[in-house]
């Protein structure tokens, strides 16, 4: 007897490992070694590659296939219909298949990946980070950043919460939401304390 919710129109091969109230609706397609985490949620369609890792509390909406060679933290929402790749130079007369092939992508916890945003295989994707509906993410995203645009840049910087940070002229933001307290140090921002 499993834990988890599985629509009878999913389909999941042999050799996974799938956490305990993790949902999976209609016509998903689970492959085999991937590896899920607990309380997960995966929409209408979706497509988990042969050994993919996805940790707990992630939520995969519709339409979204998550091939072998991306890494799922905690907590990572993946919009509607946005797209992970996983080989850099596709060419169908020079086929690319297996492990070997493949240039890992990690999204790390907290990120969230908008709708329909393309994310290119190899470039990490940082804590917490906001990628908006419809970007290209053609280089690594940093923790906390928020990015935009085709290719993706930095636009600004939100909390773990998703709150669009402000800093002051020390370098200093408080998150509206969660009142935690966030610096700004050079290209990078670091969350320090509740204020």
């Amino acid at each position: 007897m499993t834990d988890y919710f599985a629509h009878e129109s999913a389909y999941i091969d042999p050799d996974v490992h799938i956490g305990s109230g993790t949902k999976i609706w209609h016509f998903t397609h689970i492959q085999s070694g991937a590896s899920i985490g607990k309380n997960c949620v995966f929409g209408q369609n979706v497509n988990v590659g042969n050994n993919v890792q996805i940790g707990d509390f992630c939520k995969v909406q519709n339409n979204v296939s998550i091939y072998e060679g991306v890494i799922l933290e905690d907590y990572v929402f993946c919009g509607p219909s946005m797209v992970f790749t996983n080989v850099l130079n596709p060419r169908c007369k020079f086929p690319q298949r297996g492990t070997e092939h493949y240039v890992e992508t990690t999204v790390g916890e907290g990120a969230s990946l908008g709708a329909n945003c393309t994310i290119v295989c190899g470039n990490q994707i940082g804590k917490h980070a906001f990628v908006g509906a419809g970007a290209v993410v053609t280089k690594g995203v940093p923790d906390y950043a928020l990015v935009l645009g085709s290719p993706a840049r930095i636009v600004g910087w939100v909390s773990e919460a998703g709150e669009r940070l402000y800093f002051d002229l020390e370098g200093r933001a408080i998150c509206p939401k969660t009142e935690m307290e966030y610096r700004l140090e050079g290209d990078a921002v670091k969350k320090m304390r509740e204020s």
